[in-house]
């Protein structure tokens, strides 16, 4: 007798090996292994604005989209976050101070061009990035604040003070994409997204790898 398998256990498991290779690419590996300095933290920080400005800038235009809005919350939001971070890490001339990767600008141009205009891409985007911040992100967090002795300001992009549990939350929003009700082509292409997603943010550490090695030579 075959086991039906849910949308989002599928999600999971046909990702499952690009998720970890993202998490242990270079750059991210010696972040978690405390062999990072605070400025490459910041670097971290810097290209996470970017993303986070063209995928909030995509909720915005997918507001009214019937399947993209039920998973826009406004509790997610992460924009202002890292606003107050870089100008707690870098100062107050931040935003001169800081300028998108190679790969973060092919990032972009992906969340701009395909999250901005298909529900399904933006889904996509929008469950790699904000439930990888309510998991992984979180264990980020308390190591940054470990070994650079941030309190709150500098980490406050992972901080998601309006979310009570994020156990709760993240099974929530796992049950709204089984009900969402897309054909398997669908499914298919969606998975696929969210492939591509860990691979751009794959190539982003890299290229935050070749900067830092670019910057010690």
């Amino acid at each position: 007798m075959s086991t039906v398998v849910s949308f989002s256990q599928a999600l999971r498991e046909r990702t499952w090996n690009d998720h970890s290779t993202t998490e242990h690419a270079g750059f991210m590996n010696d972040l978690v292994k405390g062999n990072s300095t605070k400025e490459d933290y910041t670097a971290l920080v810097a290209q996470h604005y970017f993303i986070y400005e063209a995928l909030e800038a995509a909720a915005e235009k997918m507001a009214d989209d019937p399947i993209a809005q039920r998973f826009i919350h406004p509790q997610l939001t992460r924009l202002p976050a890292l606003e107050a971070d870089l100008d707690h890490l870098i100062g107050s001339d931040w935003r001169e101070r800081i300028a998108p990767l190679p790969a973060t600008e092919r990032y972009v141009d992906r969340l701009t061009t395909v999250a901005a205009q298909w529900n399904g891409g933006f889904i996509a985007h929008h469950y790699t990035r904000y439930l990888g911040d309510l998991s992984g992100g979180q264990f980020i967090s308390r190591l940054m604040q470990r070994q650079f002795g941030f309190e709150t300001n500098g980490v406050l992009f992972y901080l998601f003070d309006q979310i009570a549990d994020p156990k709760d939350f993240k099974e929530t929003y796992r049950v709204e994409l089984d009900s969402v009700g897309w054909s398997p082509e669908e499914q298919d292409r969606v998975i696929d997204e969210v492939v591509l997603a860990y691979r751009l943010n794959t190539e982003v550490f890299t290229d935050l790898q070749l900067a830092k090695e670019a910057a010690a030579a």
